[in-house]
Order: structure tokens, then sequence, then C-alpha cells
């Protein structure tokens, strides 16, 4: 091969595609649809946090903040993670602040991969994890999540760990599905990770959006896993507030200082008037949290049967504010063009299921929809999926 003809993207970006969720934003921002598709409120975000972030910046706090995070903030998050999920972290040595979740995850790949390293990755996924693991140099290992209660086989993960893994990814509530792992089911990624001397890196940005009486357990809080767990979070779901991109990860002190390293040179750090705002929201009592878990209760279960009213087979979330449904009964050959198809002619977007799966096949038959909306618009999208028929065109 001549220089003229050398590739000039990198390897690692060849076989990505354009993330199918903000793709979907834009075609229904095209066709003016009711967006169900990604993941944000479309509701306010709290007065007195936006309060703290408006008067942070009319007071000046407009500067970098120390990299790896505000002091202020760092002390919200420790006090916070204190007393729910039951986590200790000192400020000073096991916090650090990042731009979102999506840049605390990235981050600790990037501080803990060498080449050549694993990491297992359950499926379906939220889209970002595959990417990050190659763009931090892993070879992600898939493990299925089965419905209808999207249970994983002991076994077949048990034989995707070997000496080359390096982390697991867990998600819970988990993204798309909804599913809660259990304390047992942690217990099981527990033992195998300190069986192969893996990190657990958990995302738990759903830590509070829980129902049907269910409990969030953290992997940081399992016998012997403190140490072996990187802790993902952000203000973006339970606070409404996905455009502030501010989040953190939670680790000891090792680890900590591996993550800020490369959190330095990859963003330097997140906004600091917001920082601010987070921290304020932070401080919220537990009835913040528990109003917020009875208004998606409410929102979850309308969606369930609006969409079991015009055909879809629901799985039943247990947390998070999404819900996946079967489109088998639709007659659809796919569901990418179904998905179009509903945003075209019924005024409603979704993401296709295969979106979320490394064996795209396994999604083929599968939707995802969003109902962390004002009761007003899921009221309006219920009416125009009343409209869809068994074709799956209205």
């Amino acid at each position: 091969m001549t220089t003229a003809n050398r590739s000039l993207i990198s390897h690692r970006v060849e076989g990505f595609t354009e993330s199918v969720i903000r793709g979907m934003t834009r075609l229904a921002q095209q066709h003016r649809a009711i967006n169900l598709a990604q993941g944000f409120p479309d509701f306010p975000a709290p007065e007195a946090m936006k309060r703290a972030a408006m008067d942070a910046i009319a007071g000046d706090i407009n500067q970098y903040a120390i990299t790896w995070g505000a002091k202020r903030l760092r002390d919200a998050i420790a006090a916070k993670v204190k007393w729910y999920p039951g986590i200790e972290a000192d400020p000073e040595t096991m916090i650090t602040v990042t731009c979102g979740s999506t840049e605390a995850m990235i981050s600790s790949l990037m501080a803990i991969i060498n080449p050549g390293d694993e990491i297992i990755v359950f499926e379906p996924f939220y889209e970002n994890y595959g990417p990050d693991g190659i763009l931090s140099g892993a070879t992600p290992r898939y493990v299925t999540l089965r419905e209808p209660d999207w249970s994983f086989d002991e076994r077949e993960l048990a034989a995707a760990f070997n000496e080359r893994t390096k982390a697991i990814i867990i998600n819970t509530p988990n993204n798309p599905t909804g599913k809660v792992f259990s304390r047992e089911e942690l217990a099981v990624i527990a033992k195998l990770c300190q069986q192969w001397g893996v990190v657990a890196v958990t995302d738990e940005i759903y830590e509070h959006v829980i129902y049907d009486g269910l409990r969030h357990v953290s992997m940081a809080t399992l016998p012997g896993m403190a140490e072996q767990t990187i802790t993902i979070n952000a203000a973006s779901k339970t606070y409404s507030a996905t455009g502030w991109r501010v989040g953190w990860a939670i680790a000891p002190p090792r680890l900590t200082n591996a993550i800020r390293k490369v959190h330095d040179f990859l963003t330097v750090g997140a906004p600091a008037p917001l920082q601010e705002g987070v921290a304020t929201a932070l401080g919220f009592g537990r009835d913040y949290y528990d109003g917020l878990a009875l208004e998606y209760v409410e929102k979850r279960d309308f969606m369930l049967a609006a969409l079991e009213s015009a055909g879809f087979r629901c799985f039943k979330p247990r947390g998070a504010y999404y819900i996946m449904t079967d489109i088998a009964g639709f007659g659809c050959s796919d569901d990418v063009t179904f998905a179009r198809q509903l945003v075209e002619s019924a005024g409603v977007a979704a993401v296709p299921g295969s979106s979320f799966y490394h064996d795209r096949a396994l999604g083929r038959q599968k939707l995802r929809f969003v109902f962390a909306k004002r009761m007003n618009t899921l009221r309006e999208a219920a009416e125009k999926l009343a409209k869809v028929g068994t074709s799956g065109k209205s």
C-alpha cells in the first residue's frame, strides 16, 4: 500500500456506526414526531438546582474548578452516597467529577485497560459500552440477558471470564431493559470478579428510578468489592439535567489516581458553575427521591397500558424509564424498518432493538420506548400509537 492509499481513519472506529439513539432523535425532529427514543425528560430540572447554578455564574464561578471536581461537589457526593446506596467514599482520594457519566465510563476504562485485555458486557446494553471498550483498547465479550426477566446464565457468565478479563460492565437499573440486578445476582458476579481479579465498572445512573418494592444494590457495598469496583453516576437522570454533563466516578484511591490522570488530559474538568448547582441538588431530602419514583411509576404504568393496547408485547421494567417491546405481532421484517415507519406515519419515535445487541439478530423484533416525559406528552403519544394497525402503519 502506498502512502497515498493509506487509510487516514483509525481501525478502532471503522466499525462504528452513528449513534442510533441520536439518529432517531434527528428523524423525530425532521418529521415533528414525539420523541420517545432518546432518554431525556421534557420537563424542568429542580428550581433550587437551577438557581444555584445561575447564582454561581453571577458570582463569577466561571473558571476551571479543581480538575477532579470542586470540593463542595465532591463533599456533597460523598455525603449523598453514604446514606444511599451506602458507599464510604473519601472525597479527596476516591471521587472524580467528569463531563457526565459517559466520560466517567471511558476515563475509567482507559485508566485500567491494556492492549489485549477483555471486558465483559451484558447485552442488550446501552450503546456506548461496546465502542467504549474498543476505544480503550479492550476486546468486548458479550453475555446475553434473556427475557422475559432479563436473567443471565451463570455458566455462560463464568465461561466469559479468563486470564485476559480486566473488567465487567454492570448497568443497574438497566438501560434498555429496566432490569434491576438482585443482590444474589451481584454476588455471583462479585465472586467471579474476586476469583479472576476483575474490576466491576457499574453504571448506576438510574439508582433512584426503581419500582415494585425493589431496592437498588450497589456492587461496591458487597463484601470484598469496595477495592474492585468503580461506581459511575451523574446528575443527568435523577435531576432531569441531561445537558449539564456533570457526572462522577467513585473508586478506591489507586484506581481513582489513574482515572484522574485520564480525565485531566481528556476533558480537564466539568463545567464549574453547573457543579455548584449539582452540589445543591445532592443535598435534597429523601422526599425528593420518593416523589421521583412515584411520578415515574405512574408514567410507566400508563405507557405499558398504551403500548399493549396498540399491539406491542411489553417487558415490564423494574427500574429506569424505558420499556422494551416485542414487535413480532406487527409482521414487520425488522426493527429498523418498523421504527422508521412509526416515526413517518404514526409520529412517534422509538429506538430499534438491534442497536442494543452485539448479535443484532437478537433485537430485530424489539423496540425501546422512553417514558421520561410529561403526562401530556405521553397521552399524545398514546393517541398516536392507538392508530397503529397490525401492519405497523397508521
